[in-house]
């Protein structure tokens, strides 16, 4: 009669004696791939187990995919430590893994102080079969309208806060790295516009933020002043003096009086 099998146990935790690191469900680690050369393998443990002695440890995990793993494969917007969390799971030895790691939301990537060998970013859920992402659809910057790959440098427009590689707004990166200030073609053409017919903007017309307005400076008499305010807006001037407005910041220049307008009222 053949000897039945030992039942095998799920385990809370598992100590992979190599590496002497404890891993357990829910944790991310990098497993061992059989080609040295190949980049080690993402993947998220969704359980562990071993046979009655507790020993032949196994994982069960849900692969990560690297975008050259994809069938569509690399493209440009891809960061170089960008995985996709796919529909693929499997079984491996515990053996094989070589060391925990962390899969960051985008977001909190883009955030890190610095970026460590064993730190990854997901952005996209991937159909291993069909080739297919969620989400289908990602925002989009710059005049290449690519989505954002924070390996790469961009600046930040002032106004529409739209973000812009240097290379396609014809400026280096160390160009870029010494700006303190940027506006956008656009929105640079379309101040000179308002500039240029300052009677043309009508009150219903106004930018409004949705918070009140720290600002006592009413008359300009520097040549250039930046305040800093916690809102507000600043809308016309009445006698040619230049503005931009974002939400952090207004820059004016040239001595003039302004009207400003609150969410509260308007005061001149």
């Amino acid at each position: 009669m053949a000897k039945a099998k030992a039942p095998r146990r799920t385990l809370d935790s598992y100590t992979v004696k190599p590496i002497n690191k404890i891993v357990k469900p829910g944790d991310c680690v990098l497993l061992r791939p059989s080609d040295p050369s190949t980049p080690s393998y993402v993947a998220k443990i969704e359980r562990i187990e071993s046979d009655g002695r507790g020993a032949n440890a196994r994982v069960h995990v849900r692969w990560y995919y690297r975008p050259e793993e994809s069938i569509g494969g690399r493209r440009q917007f891809h960061g170089s430590k960008e995985v996709f969390l796919s529909d693929h799971y499997d079984i491996q030895s515990a053996d094989t893994i070589e060391g925990k790691c962390t899969v960051h939301s985008f977001k909190s990537y883009t955030k890190l102080d610095a970026v460590g060998n064993d730190d990854f970013f997901c952005r996209f859920e991937y159909n291993s079969s069909t080739g297919a992402f969620i989400p289908d659809r990602v925002a989009v910057y710059c005049k290449c309208e690519m989505p954002y790959n924070p390996d790469d440098l961009m600046v930040q427009c002032e106004i529409c806060s739209d973000w812009f590689h240097p290379a396609c707004i014809e400026m280096s990166a160390e160009e870029a790295k010494r700006l303190d200030h940027f506006f956008c073609e656009n929105c640079s053409s379309e101040s000179q516009k308002k500039l240029q017919n300052p009677h043309n903007t009508r009150q219903s017309d106004a930018k409004v933020f949705p918070f009140t307005v720290v600002l006592n400076v009413w008359q300009v008499e520097r040549e250039e002043l930046l305040m800093l305010i916690s809102g507000g807006l600043l809308l016309s001037c009445d006698n040619g003096g230049s503005v931009i407005l974002t939400e952090k910041r207004i820059r004016v220049k040239g001595a003039c009086k302004w009207q400003i307008t609150t969410n509260t009222g308007r005061m001149n």
